[in-house]
Order: C-alpha cells, then structure tokens, then sequence
C-alpha cells in the first residue's frame, strides 16, 4: 500500500475535482438552465427564482445524489469482499429486495407510519441478510450459496412486491417513483435523513476494512492466522445491508452502483480496501450524481429515474463482467 499511497492521494483529489465540477454543472442544468455566474449572482443578489430552484430543488438532489452513490458504492464494495466476488450487489443478491419489500408494505399498507420508512427498510435489508445466512449455512458460510440464496430471495420478495401493487393498483402514484429509483422531489429533509445514516455507515466501513482484507485471502488462510471467519462476514455483511437500507429509505431500488463502481475502482487501485473504499466511495457519488444529472436533461419534456439510467448502463456493463469472468 505504501507505495500506491501518493497515487491513491491523488486520484482522490482528481475525482474530488470531478465531483465538484459535476455539482456545479447539476446546479446549472434543467428545464431553467443557469451558468455558473448567474447563479453566483442571483444567490449573492437574492434573486428569488434562482434562490428557489438551485438553494431548495437541485442543491438538496445532488446532495442527495452524492451521498447515495457513496453508500451504495461502499455496500457492493463490502459484499464483493463477503462473498469473494465481483459480481455481488446488494440489488443482486436479495439485500436491497428486502429493503424495498419492509418500505413499500409500510407505504401502501401503513401510510401512517412514513416517517419510519428507513428503519423499516433497514429491519427489511438485515432480515434478508439473515435468512440468506441461514439458507446457505451449512457448516459455516460458503459465498457460492451466500449468492445463490440471495439470488433466490431476491426473486419471492420481487414477486411479493409486484402482488402488493396488483392489490393497491389504485395507490401507486407514490411507490412507483420510489421502486424505480428516483431522486425527484427530495428535498433538506431527506438530506439530513440519509446523511445521518451514510454518516454512521461510512464509519462503520472504515471499521471494515481490516476485515476486508483478511476475507480476500480466503478462509482457510484467514483460520490460519486466528481470525474467524464467519464472524467478519457476518458483520460486514449487517454494514453493507444497512448502507444499502439507507439509500433505499430515500432514493428507492437503484442498482448496478453497487456492482459497476467497485470493480472500476478495483482496476484502477487494485484489491486493496485501504485504497479501494475511498476511491470506491468518491468514484459512486461521481457516477449517481451524472447519472442522475444525464436524467434531468436528456428529454426536456420528461425527467427520467436515475434507477432506470442504472440500469441501461449497469446491466450492459454487468454482461460484459459476466462473459469476461466465463
């Protein structure tokens, strides 16, 4: 590591700049387009159409944007370390299923209880982990049935999902935005909402990461050298859940985040958690926020999801991963 150190700096720095050129150019980009001097101006001037549409629409969105892309990024970088492979996603592999399951029941069902969205979510991403864990115990914890039980429990909470809206047809103006990942109509409530969980999951990552590492060299070499085994991937798998809970509360079902920007990051840093969480974690916020930006503009007259802008880019890329690691 110590040798990739200056680099792994650098490239930090370099995505910070992207991120903040992307920042600016979302402000600016929308059905009202304003260059960068106008919106300093109007700001500074307190020009109420522009304190409205960047300060109270936009500002809160891209934020939003970032910190999502962040979480989801650091959730697959965790289960690919779990579960030895890149080809893990919490969309994938049944975590965000369980997520978006607990949340839509709780909206169409008990609308009342909104407000506790994202704990619902979350006890629905750790239920998931858990009866995953227990379909593919067998004497420990083997990754090809930790992804083959996900698999599996991803398809029954899809379906139960598609019958929950077959039986409130007449109800979803307000699920079908959020099941197909969309960061329209957020505002500094929901900031404040999933910065508080990022916040907690960020630092729970960085607690990870040792842990991280020591599951790369597999388990028998990692037994070897005292360390159980089972207990790291069961607690690295409860952090990436509750990231991946966090980005559901708030922005719904986006995948293909948590498969695509780990591996781009991993080919540019290597396997290494100490360089790939934060260039992973920068390098997610970078693709949500222009993904979600490509959205906003790329039909004037509609506005595009950003879980369905993932998904047209995501999936062809996790073909290409896929017959490349055939």
């Amino acid at each position: 590591m110590k040798g990739g150190e200056k680099e792994t700096t650098g490239l930090c720095l370099l995505l910070l700049l992207v991120l903040a050129g992307l920042s600016l150019l979302a402000l600016g980009l929308g059905s009202a387009w304003f260059s960068p001097r106008e919106i300093v101006e109007g700001l500074w001037q307190g020009d109420g159409t522009i304190r409205l549409v960047v300060l109270n629409l936009r500002l809160p969105r891209i934020l939003i944007a970032v910190l999502t892309g962040c979480a989801l990024s650091l959730s697959g970088a965790l289960l690919q370390a779990v579960m030895r492979n890149p080809l893990a996603d919490p969309g994938i592999i049944g975590v965000s299923a369980g997520a978006v399951t607990a949340a839509t029941t709780v909206m169409l069902l008990a609308p009342k209880l909104l407000l506790l969205v994202p704990l619902f979510a979350f006890g629905g991403a750790l239920l998931a982990c858990v009866i995953i864990y227990l379909l593919a115990w067998k004497r420990g914890v083997d990754p090809v049935r930790i992804i083959l039980s996900g698999v599996a429990v991803n398809a029954v909470l899809g379906s139960y999902t598609s019958f929950l809206q077959l039986l409130n047809a007449d109800n979803l103006s307000g699920v079908l935005g959020f099941l197909n990942g969309s960061l329209s109509g957020r505002g500094w409530d929901q900031v404040f909402l999933v910065a508080g969980y990022a916040g907690v999951g960020i630092l729970l990552t960085l607690c990870c990461i040792k842990g991280a590492n020591i599951l790369q060299l597999g388990d028998e070499m990692a037994s070897s050298l005292g360390v159980n085994v089972n207990t790291w991937r069961i607690g690295i798998s409860a952090v990436a859940a509750f990231l991946a809970a966090a980005t559901v509360a708030v922005a719904g079902m986006i995948g293909f985040v948590g498969l695509v920007v780990p591996h781009m990051a991993r080919l540019l840093v290597g396997a290494d958690y100490r360089a790939l969480v934060p260039v992973s974690a920068l390098l997610g916020s970078c693709t949500l926020l222009a993904a979600d930006t490509l959205g906003r503009v790329l039909i004037p007259s509609m506005e595009i999801p950003v879980g369905l802008v993932m998904a047209m880019t995501g999936g062809p890329f996790f073909l290409y991963m896929l017959r490349k690691k055939g």
